[in-house]
């Protein structure tokens, strides 16, 4: 069984005090788990690969599919030994205990080993198309757009608990905000008030207070966002999903650094001492 890696190593550029150079960093890397109750699609989630089926049993405690190990016929890999496929295979009288809850839940419509890794993405991108380049925006406005995002997070100063995104249209005034507990919520919520109200067609940059996900990345790019930026690294799937979608992927870890994962061309004002050329879909990281 080929066991994906926790994380991989992707080029970026690293710019300090207005010089950018050529570095390689490193991406936690998070794959789809399907998990499957009974020979049948339970869930997809996205994490970072390793410890899955101890990851699928703790899933299904949590769904109520379980009361403990011993209602466990059976918790292994597909036959195929996918290590992105878990089988959970509950004990008879247990399974007519859950058979409401299973029959309740919106089976997911994927039904083989073959969902995982590179079929997932294909599917994601028949829904998604590459962005034109369009939107540039000046490197200062990077760290003043996650300036504005943190002095809005009112909930957070209060509870440390949630997550905020901020929408911003091309000359860099806000569109709209949002806080929830979820981070996709919080992105799901801006998206959405913008497209209510109209002003979703002269969106350019979302600030983001969480890691970039894949997710995330496919969310901004059905709604043509071409820049994300954030505080923490993306994940290296996110990277490689925005390569390939020709978006601008950039954080700011420390206060006066800036990684820029892909999508440099759209970010001015970078002085480059040693460049890669683009961060794009040319890479040789990116999707085919």
């Amino acid at each position: 069984m080929n066991t994906p890696e926790a994380a991989e190593q992707l080029q970026g550029l690293r710019c300090q005090n207005g010089k950018c150079r050529s570095v390689p960093l490193e991406l936690i890397n998070e794959e789809p788990l399907v998990i499957r109750i009974q020979e049948r699609p339970y869930s997809v989630v996205m994490r970072t690969p390793g410890e899955e089926l101890a990851h699928a049993a703790g899933f299904c405690l949590a769904e109520g599919l379980l009361d403990s190990s011993e209602d466990l016929l059976d918790l292994d890999y597909c036959r195929h030994l996918d290590p992105n496929v878990v089988d959970v295979r509950l004990k008879p009288e247990r399974l007519e205990k859950v058979r409401d809850l299973l029959e309740r839940r919106g089976f997911v419509s994927q039904t083989s080993c073959g969902i995982c890794g590179k079929e997932l993405l294909d599917d994601l991108h028949q829904i998604v198309r590459p962005l034109d380049r369009g939107f540039e925006l000046p490197v200062d406005g990077i760290f003043q757009c996650l300036e504005k995002l943190f002095a809005r997070q009112h909930f957070y100063q209060r509870t440390r608990g949630t997550h905020a995104a901020l929408l911003f249209d091309r000359q860099l005034e806000s569109i709209a905000f949002a806080e929830d507990v979820g981070r996709h919520n919080a992105l799901d919520k801006v998206i959405g008030r913008a497209l209510l109200d109209g002003s979703l067609e002269r969106a350019g940059p979302v600030a983001l207070s969480s890691r970039i996900s894949f997710e995330l990345v496919q969310k901004a790019a059905r709604s043509r966002l071409p820049l994300l930026l954030s505080k923490s690294r993306p994940t290296a799937l996110a990277v490689t999903m925005g390569r390939g979608l020709n978006m601008t992927l950039a954080c700011v870890p420390e206060q006066s650094e800036l990684l820029i994962l892909c999508g440099d061309e759209r970010i001015l004002g970078l002085d480059r001492e040693a460049g890669p050329g683009r961060l794009s879909a040319d890479d040789p990281h990116s999707m085919s």
